[in-house]
Parts: C-alpha cells; structure tokens; sequence
C-alpha cells in the first residue's frame, strides 16, 4: 500500500466522520472518491453500506476504470462507483463526494421539472473555484434517479457536457454530487452547497403569514 494511498484513506475516513456530524451522510448513504492516478485511472473509494460516522482508513478500496476492486483490498466498492469515474472523466477531477443531506434530497424533488435549480446572490458562492462575486449565477443541474448505475452514469456525463461551467448537480431525491481539483476543493464545495441549499430551502419553504 502506497503512502499516497494510505495519506488519502485517511482523508477520507475524516471527511465521511466530518460530514457524518454534519447530517449529511446518515445511515448509510453518501460515497467519497480520491483519483490516486490518471494512467491508468486508479480511485480510492468508500466501500458500500459503510456507517461514515465511523469510517476507518481500513475501509477504503481503491478501484479501477471499470469500477473494478483493484490491489489486495477487501471489501465491495460503493454501488454508485461509476458516477465518481463519469465525474473524474468528464471534469478532470482529483475528488468526488456525494452527500445525502435533507436540502439536497428535497430541494432536488421540488425543482426537477425545471432540470435544476438556480442559487444567486449569496455571499457563499465565493467559496466556489472561480467565482469571484456573490453576484454569480450558480445552476444546479437535476438528474433523474435510477437504480441502473450504468444508466444513471450516461445521465451524469451527458448533464456534465450541457452544463460545463456547473460545480455540482443533484440527483432526484438522491442528493449532491460535486467535485474539485483535490480533496481538499471538494470538501469546500460540499460545505458551500449543503449550506446555499439549506438557505434556499429554509427561505422557499418556511410557513407563510395568514
């Protein structure tokens, strides 16, 4: 096992016991990836239907282009292993982390028929690689989920290619996925969006006035 390798895992293991704290991976939901090489494309990954409360470096698996369990790892890679190598493919991403959290889940069911939703005006949006002003338009592309991981991979590739300039997207009633350079950049995204769809929707959705 590489240094790189072992230094990532425990990334890894920290983010899911981080976000776990946070509500955003419950149960067992949510799924991080680290690319460890681009030739050939090598991924650390979490394994399926892991309590991220109480991930473990030991736990992580590395993978190959195919989703496929490489190296002398045991465990079972995360089912959605496809989604973080379309992701990888499509953004040159150096990590990919899904979570699962209550605004994202909701928010990706109340703006599906708009195939995404539109956050603007937030201070927080800086916090996004590239954006330079709160004045930036943000689109959240909303894919239709699907228990057809291959399927539900061609949906992600081709909303990545129709929407370039996105940070993340939102799988009906599935949750975030979103992307960065390195760990690092993703767990920032994933801190930025949690909380502009938590502002979002507790704005959107609080009881009206009689």
């Amino acid at each position: 096992m590489s240094q790189d390798f072992s230094e990532i895992a425990s990334h890894l293991a920290e983010i899911g016991r981080r976000f776990y704290s946070c509500g955003w991976v419950l149960g067992t939901s949510g799924n991080f990836s680290a690319v460890l090489s681009r030739e050939p494309l090598r991924l650390a990954i979490t394994p399926s239907a892991v309590d991220k409360g109480q991930l473990t470096a030991g736990q992580i698996l590395e993978i190959g282009p195919q989703g496929n369990l490489v190296g002398d790892h045991h465990g079972k890679p995360s089912d959605e292993s496809v989604l973080h190598i379309a992701v990888v493919r499509a953004r040159g991403a150096g990590a990919v982390l899904h979570t699962h959290s209550i605004w994202s889940t909701i928010l990706s069911d109340l703006h599906v028929t708009e195939g995404g939703l539109t956050i603007e005006g937030y201070e927080m949006l800086k916090g996004l690689a590239g954006v330079r002003t709160h004045q930036h338009r943000e689109w959240v592309p909303i894919v239709e989920n699907a228990q057809d991981m291959a399927l539900l991979a061609e949906r992600v590739a081709g909303t990545l290619k129709e929407h370039p300039s996105s940070h993340g997207l939102l799988v009906r009633r599935h949750g975030l996925y979103t992307w960065g350079e390195n760990l690092a950049q993703a767990k920032r995204h994933v801190e930025i969006f949690e909380f502009l769809l938590e502002a979002m929707g507790r704005t959107h959705l609080r009881p009206q006035p009689c």
